[in-house]
C-alpha cells in the first residue's frame, strides 16, 4: 500500500480522521514494525542455513546428516513433522579425531547440565536450535523447544541452543536450562565452547565463524542500511 493509498483509506474512517492517524509517520512506522520482524526472520533463516552448511562443510556431512526431524501424532489422529536447525550425528563423522572431540565436549557440556550418567553415556550427537536471537516471550514456542528437548533426550541427543548473538531473554534462558538445554550464546570474550556459539565453532567444529562475519561486516551492514532506509521512507 502507497502513502496515498494509506491516507485515503484512513480519511475515509471518520474516527481515525477525528484522531489524525492519516499522519505520514504513521505510515513509515506501519512499514517499520512489519519490516523489523521480517529483518530479524530472515537474518535468523540465513543463520539456520550457514550453520548447517558449516556442519557439512567442515564435518563431511551430507544434508540429510546435518538435519534432524521427528515425527508427531495429534488428537486427530493427523501426523506432522517436527525439526531443529541442525544435527552432528558420532556415527556418521569419519574423522576420528573431529569425532573424539565432539565426543569430549558432549560429555563436558553434559555434565554441567547435571544430565544423568547414564543418559550422558547413551548420547549420539547433539541437535541444534539455531537463532539469531531469542527475546520473544512466546510461551507456545517455548514449549514447542521444551517438547523438543524431550524428544532429543528420547533419542539419545543432546539438545542445544546456538545463539549468534548475545540477545536472550533471562527468564527463557534460566527455563531452558532447567530443561537441560546447552545454550550458546554469541560471546567472544570471557566464554568457552560450552557457552559461547563462536567457541564452539572454532574450537570444536574447526570453523571461525567470528571471524567469517567480520570479513563479511561491510557487506551485510550496507545491506540492512538500504533495507532500513526503504523501510523508514514515507513515499
Amino acid at each position: 500500500m502507497s502513502l496515498d493509498d494509506f491516507q485515503t483509506l484512513y480519511r475515509s474512517d471518520p474516527f481515525y480522521t477525528w484522531f489524525g492517524l492519516d499522519n505520514p509517520l504513521l505510515y513509515a512506522a506501519h512499514k517499520a514494525a512489519g519490516g523489523m520482524t521480517s529483518i530479524y526472520r530472515q537474518i535468523g533463516i540465513g543463520c539456520e542455513q550457514l550453520f548447517r552448511r558449516i556442519l557439512q562443510d567442515e564435518l563431511g556431512l551430507t544434508a540429510e546428516q546435518s538435519a534432524w526431524s521427528y515425527t508427531i501424532t495429534g488428537a486427530n489422529q493427523r501426523t506432522r513433522s517436527l525439526h531443529l536447525d541442525g544435527r552432528i550425528p558420532l556415527r556418521d563423522l569419519r574423522d576420528p579425531a573431529k569425532r573424539q572431540r565432539i565426543a569430549t565436549w558432549m560429555k563436558r557440556a553434559a555434565d554441567e547440565l547435571q544430565v544423568s550418567d547414564g543418559i550422558t553415556r547413551a548420547l549420539k550427537g547433539i541437535v541444534f536450535e539455531v537463532r539469531q536471537g531469542y527475546k520473544s516471550k512466546d510461551s507456545k514456542r517455548q514449549n514447542a523447544d521444551i517438547a523438543n528437548a524431550a524428544t532429543a533426550y528420547s533419542q539419545a541427543y543432546l539438545p542445544c541452543v546456538a545463539l549468534f548473538s548475545t540477545q536472550m531473554d533471562e527468564d527463557i534462558f534460566v527455563r531452558y536450562r532447567a530443561e537441560q538445554w546447552v545454550i550458546l550464546l554469541g560471546r567472544l570474550t570471557g566464554a568457552s565452547s560450552t557457552n559461547s556459539t563462536y567457541r564452539f565453532m572454532r574450537e570444536i567444529v574447526g570453523y571461525d565463524l567470528a571471524a567469517f562475519f567480520k570479513r563479511q561486516a561491510s557487506t551485510l551492514r550496507v545491506e540492512v542500511a538500504r533495507v532500513l532506509e526503504a523501510l523508514l521512507r514515507t513515499e
